[in-house]
């Protein structure tokens, strides 16, 4: 009778799980992911053991995802971005459609998560579990050089990845891909002129102790997406209740991931005028002309996922109407 009196937990073994995460430990997002961890932990009354590689340190940023579908991990975090192609549908969320800070960037890719979720899971997504998404506040350009004008942007050798490669040659610079780890260097050395990304990271991966000047474009502010995924297999492996509670806390840390990518940004421009940076603010003319520049990257978004029989125009349309609200 006392043996048959025992928890399910107690008779149960433990579950223990792996999430890498590309995020540096200090860094705000990838402390959410270990508070996301004991959450889990604590509601599963400690059936669920997640164990948190920051930095890279189980799988390189670029390598994340595939990670994550493969199993060298069970969850994930890191950019959409990093794997061009791997997501034709959801890279839409990375265009630049003016998004105005990270609160409505994550908001606005979560609900289009939802609202296309089968042809998603069916398709680019179908070898993981998708938690949710969180994207940051509208990027920037980051640069040893003042860039005031689209003439200055000429030959600019701009760090960038996914779809702000795309950006930096519409304007008319010169991108190279690179992970946010490897940016510090590359500014450092010279490597690259700039990078176009959200201003927190000049605190969050300190950057902007290797940048002299900060341009902001809000008409062209784009985003970008990151994923918290898990492995699939893993994932139909879990009771039930498992995981509903992960999808729970999945659920209440969406909210946790934008408030911080605003809280972030804020830090940042606080540590830009910290540190005597210029920020270059383009007048109304400058920003229209980086529009106009900018713009056929939306066709080319629509018609190449025509091409491949996907709803990247209707997509597009929602993401508009979304931002809109």
């Amino acid at each position: 009778m006392l043996l048959c009196g025992c928890s399910e937990n107690a008779s149960s073994p433990k579950i223990r799980l792996t999430y890498s995460v590309f995020f540096p430990p200090t860094h705000v997002h990838a402390i959410l992911a270990d508070e996301w961890a004991k959450e889990v932990m604590l509601r599963t009354d400690g059936a669920v053991e997640i164990t948190v590689y920051p930095a890279g340190s189980l799988t390189k940023p670029d390598q994340c995802y595939a990670g994550v579908a493969s199993g060298i991990s069970d969850i994930g975090m890191s950019c959409l971005a990093y794997t061009p192609g791997r997501f034709p549908i959801l890279e839409g969320l990375d265009l630049p459609l003016g998004y105005p800070d990270g609160v409505a960037a994550t908001r606005v890719a979560n609900a289009m998560l939802k609202k296309y979720g089968d042809a998603l899971n069916k398709g680019e997504l179908k070898d993981v579990e998708m938690l949710y998404l969180h994207a940051h506040g509208p990027g920037i350009l980051a640069s040893r050089k003042p860039v005031r004008s689209l003439s200055d942007l000429s030959g600019l050798k701009t760090r960038a990845t996914g779809l702000s490669s795309q950006i930096v040659t519409a304007l008319g610079g010169v991108p190279i891909a690179m992970s946010q780890a490897e940016t510090y260097d590359a500014l450092q050395k010279r490597v690259v002129d700039a990078t176009l990304c959200p201003i927190e990271t000049l605190k969050g991966w300190k950057q902007g102790e290797v940048i002299d000047f900060v341009t902001e474009s809000p008409a062209i502010g784009y985003t970008t997406a990151m994923f918290v995924a898990f492995n699939k297999k893993k994932w139909e492996s879990l009771p039930e209740n498992i995981r509903a509670i992960i999808r729970e806390v999945s659920d209440e840390f969406v909210v946790k991931h934008g408030i911080a990518w605003n809280d972030a940004d804020e830090e940042g421009y606080a540590l830009v005028k910290e540190l005597g940076r210029e920020i270059i603010r383009l007048s109304d003319g400058e920003n229209a002309r980086w529009e106009a520049r900018v713009s056929p990257i939306l066709d080319d978004y629509a018609t190449r996922t025509e091409k491949l029989n996907l709803p990247g125009k209707q997509f597009l349309a929602d993401l508009k109407a979304l931002l809109a609200e």
